[in-house]
């Protein structure tokens, strides 16, 4: 099979047997949806003897963690583009490695340039860290140890590597995480109370490295770095544990939906039946799903990987009304533009010359000022399209040359803010216009950026509601600020008789977790972590 056949065909695994087939038998649970969270609750019934059928709308499973050919030879994880916080467990349970789980770190850590031509690369190793925080602003390298301290304080406290990881299972109160943290007043700050502004500013003096972070605490989340609770943003992304790591985010080899086929292979192994291109038009709780085509399906179990609004209107007038405000309740507009990029060359920044450097192994953040980030925010918020980005970076093709052809890379540009709606014409009307904007606040850092450009897509969140089916276009199912998490965020188990959510919707939030799907199952089977 020629490599651009076999881009083309990964993750479509078809209809395994007729429609009306797969209808004349009632099955223990049926999944609805084939994202990473509902192909590892499927894994964990079936494990468990469960007969299980997972129904997935589009013709490619994964969901937002997987992958596509925007341009020939050119393989690109779309939505979801790097790893960090896969749960310890799904990868020794799953037995992942052994199924072909390659995952390399971003060790070089975090790459900012400043305007002022100045610059500071925020490796993963402390020692290498703290020099270059020293190169910066000498007086602030005692405030970077405060700071890394503190949250790897919390970090073990909530998130030990054991089965006392509070992500696992049921979610806690506040009052219980208050516990875990000894009811730390920093500590609570952190999960709870600080903004990303405060965060920064309790620890650091240089105006430089403050913004150099800021744009860590509003990930995927439509506030601004200065509301209260975006602090426990940065947290929920720098609590990882894979492979024994912390905080660290990482390349798949093969790309993002690597995840979620391995996952699906997991689950057919175990007895599974996986079927693509199977639109679910109702939940029926206690009975089972009505496909678009009119067919019935039968099972008192039925397990939704979407999200909650989605599953509100699945299940329409059987949704439970106090279960439905809670869903309603939970804010899931959009504020992230993704951009997918295939390059000539990699980003040559003036601050620190060159195509393949330590940076371009790393993640990279091009900062707004303060000003720029508030601003941009209100911008955004009223319908109109800011004058400049805040953009994250990643370069798959340097550690994976598979992805892109001989000489040519690939860029993910995850960036912020753009509206869901604007205030006069449609994303149609504005999405090159985004896409220049989002080039252009990483351009003036570099001397060949738009210049090496070979093409780009752009995705606003119109786009991911439309491709991967996330309501509002928002990338966790939801915001993941502290009112939203914990005990507040959606459970597995509803109170429609049969019915449940596995995705990122539910304890503990968003990002290719996994452990979501592993909750909800678990929840199903009757069992504890």
């Amino acid at each position: 099979m020629s490599s651009a056949s076999a881009i083309k065909n990964q993750g479509r695994v078809g209809l395994p047997a007729p429609v009306r087939e797969l209808a004349s038998r009632r099955w223990d649970a049926i999944v609805v949806g084939a994202g990473h969270n509902g192909l590892t609750c499927a894994a964990y019934l079936a494990r468990a003897g469960k007969s299980v059928l997972v129904l997935e709308s589009r013709d490619r499973i994964g969901g937002a963690c997987t992958l596509a050919e925007p341009w020939p030879g050119v393989k690109m994880s779309p939505c979801a583009y790097l790893a960090g916080l896969l749960h310890p467990l799904i990868i020794e349970e799953l037995q992942l490695v052994d199924r072909g789980l390659q995952w390399t770190p971003a060790a070089n850590g975090l790459f900012v340039p400043f305007e002022d031509g100045s610059s500071v690369q925020l490796h993963d190793d402390d020692l290498l860290c703290e020099e270059e925080i020293a190169r910066l602003s000498p007086d602030d390298v005692p405030g970077w140890r405060a700071m890394s301290k503190l949250m790897a304080r919390v970090r073990d406290a909530i998130r030990p590597p054991d089965r006392n990881d509070m992500w696992i299972g049921e979610p806690p109160t506040r009052d219980e995480v208050a516990e875990r943290v000894g009811r730390d007043r920093d500590a609570l700050g952190l999960l709870f109370e600080w903004s990303m502004a405060d965060f920064v500013e309790r620890y650091l003096t240089d105006e430089r490295l403050q913004i150099a972070l800021l744009g860590q605490g509003v990930i995927g989340t439509n506030a601004s770095p200065f509301d209260p609770g975006t602090a426990y943003i940065r947290f929920h992304h720098s609590c990882g544990r894979m492979f024994g790591t912390t905080g660290t985010w990482g390349y798949v080899k093969g790309g993002m939906g690597t995840i979620s086929f391995l996952l699906c292979d997991a689950a057919r192994e175990a007895g599974a039946i996986v079927a693509a291109g199977v639109p679910v038009s109702r939940i029926v709780p206690g009975e089972g799903v009505i496909l678009e085509c009119g067919q019935r399906i039968r099972s008192g179990v039925v397990v939704s990987n979407s999200d909650g609004r989605t599953t509100v209107r699945l299940l329409d007038k059987a949704a439970d009304p106090r279960w439905r405000a809670q869903v309603e309740s939970i804010p899931t507009e959009g504020c992230t533009l993704k951009v997918n990029v295939w390059l000539r060359e990699l980003p040559n920044f003036s601050a620190r010359p060159g195509t393949l450097q330590p940076h371009h192994f790393g993640q990279i953040n091009t900062p707004l000022t303060k000003h720029e980030w508030r601003t941009g925010y209100e911008t955004a918020r009223s319908g109109r399209l800011p004058g400049r980005l805040w953009t994250e970076l990643y370069f798959q093709s340097v550690h994976d040359a598979d992805v892109a052809p001989t000489g040519t890379h690939t860029m993910s540009m995850f960036t912020q803010y753009v509206p869901y709606q604007f205030q006069e014409g449609t994303w149609a009307d504005h999405r090159e216009a985004a896409k220049a904007v989002a080039l252009e606040s990483l351009g003036r850092f570099c001397t060949n950026i738009p210049r090496d450009v070979i093409d780009a897509e752009a995705l606003g969140p119109p786009d991911i509601e439309e491709r991967v089916g996330l309501s509002g276009g928002h990338i966790f199912q939801g915001e993941c600020l502290p009112q939203f998490m914990w005990s507040n965020r959606l459970r597995a188990r509803t109170p429609m008789p049969g019915v449940y959510l596995c995705g990122a919707a539910t304890h503990p939030g968003g990002s290719v977790i996994a452990i979501n799907g592993r909750n909800a199952a678990m929840a199903i089977l009757g069992k504890g972590a």
